[in-house]
């Protein structure tokens, strides 16, 4: 699982703050993807899911923009 994001992103850190509640392990069950303008992760989210927003979630085929869809399906996969 991934999570395209930046740290001055208000909407990243509600997923980041939902991501540490559940006690996910980053490197283990998620990896942190640096999605700032002019990065590489930027480029990956507009490749994946074809706009320029983070937070943006990606989990096998589940890809995922909005930050209360994404904690919603963290609580439901975790809990």
């Amino acid at each position: 699982m991934r999570l395209y994001q930046y740290d001055s992103c208000p909407y990243c850190y509600l997923v980041k703050q939902t991501i540490q509640t559940l006690g996910l392990t980053e490197g283990k069950d998620y990896i942190l993807v640096e999605a700032s303008y002019g990065t590489p992760g930027r480029e990956e989210v507009m490749r994946l899911g074809g706009i320029s927003q983070v937070p943006f979630l990606v989990d096998g085929e589940t890809k995922m923009y909005e930050s209360l869809d994404i904690i919603d399906y963290l609580r439901n996969k975790f809990t």
